[in-house]
């Protein structure tokens, strides 16, 4: 993790293949290609994200081979008690504010994910998603605000992500209150 607790690209990958293994055990195959299946939905693309292997999973004692002998594609895997504690861990690690490509996918893949999680923990992740829509809304409307008299169309750009913002905060909001 960087030192604000929050996920590098090799870890959102690691989220994303443990959580999809805690839904159920998969075939090595079957499990390598719904992760490369998520992330590149979500991301598009990237050597950064598709790096991370399957295999250091079972190394760290995170997954194991059901039957066969290794992760041969036909092995069927499933997520141990060690894989469950590091996909709370992943889950519930930090967003940094700001909107990119693996802030997205961490988004996401905490959606994803957010019902494998206990309610606390589900309810302090919707409460830290709300808070990073606050601040990236506040960055925008002191843009906004300090680019009013501007001509051009970044006033129309930025009224519409603030409009987006709102939406999405009244919508994690709504979240909570439904917990």
């Amino acid at each position: 993790m960087y030192a604000d607790n929050t996920l590098t690209p090799k870890e959102a990958t690691r989220l994303c293949a443990l959580g999809t293994l805690a839904q159920g055990p998969l075939s090595y195959a079957a499990l390598a290609t719904a992760t490369r299946h998520f992330i590149s939905r979500i991301t598009g693309p990237s050597l950064d994200l598709m790096g991370s292997s399957i295999e250091l999973l079972k190394y760290e004692g995170l997954v194991e081979a059901l039957d066969g002998q290794g992760l041969e594609d036909n092995a069927t895997l499933a997520v141990t008690d060690k894989g469950r504690d590091e996909l709370r861990i992943l889950l519930t690690a930090n967003l940094r504010s700001g909107t990119n490509e693996l802030n997205n996918l961490i988004t996401a893949l905490k959606f994803r994910f957010m019902d494998l999680l206990d309610d606390a923990d589900r309810r302090d992740q919707i409460e830290m998603l709300c808070e990073v829509c606050e601040t990236e809304l506040a960055r925008l409307e002191d843009l906004r605000g300090h680019h009013a008299d501007d001509s051009g169309f970044l006033s129309s750009w930025l009224d519409h992500e603030i409009e987006q913002h709102e939406q999405r905060l009244a919508w994690l909001e709504g979240l909570l209150d439904k917990r």
